[in-house]
């Protein structure tokens, strides 16, 4: 059985990080399915969706590797193209990925203790999003 639900959360720009770990386990405990995996998607092309250590200090280590990667102040042609300011939103995003799928058993998400499913945020500011929560499993 499949069962999709959709939710929206309003962040702060770029760099912004949710923790939607309650929401994904909602979702698998509202499916009543046992065992299967559950997947997460990001609607948008300057978002993504990971698992980290949900803490500040994680947290800011994960923004500093993106800044390194793709400098929110540098060149690139998608500002030239369209005259906007998210060309570093787009890069982020494409190498984060928009989805991530967790596998769970007895209705209980198989994450690490210090594990936590996130939306990352690199839009260069604040943004309403939505993102598709998709259960596949198995009611035993």
């Amino acid at each position: 059985m499949v069962t999709t639900v959709t939710h929206e959360i309003e962040t702060a720009g770029q760099g912004d990080v949710k923790d939607i770990t309650p929401l994904v386990a909602e979702a698998v405990a509202r499916s009543r399915a046992l065992d299967g995996t559950v997947t997460v998607f990001v609607v948008g092309s300057t978002a993504g969706v990971t698992t980290i250590e949900f803490e500040p200090g994680a947290v800011a280590d994960f923004g500093a590797a993106f800044e390194a990667i793709a400098p929110r102040q540098g060149k690139y042609r998608h500002h030239e193209r369209w005259g906007d300011d998210n060309g570093s939103s787009h890069v982020r995003a494409a190498l984060l990925g928009p989805s991530l799928t967790v596998p769970f058993r007895d209705g209980t998400l198989l994450v690490g203790t210090w594990q936590q499913i996130v939306l990352v945020e690199f839009d260069t500011r604040p943004r309403s999003r939505r993102f598709v929560v998709q259960v596949l499993g198995d009611k035993g």
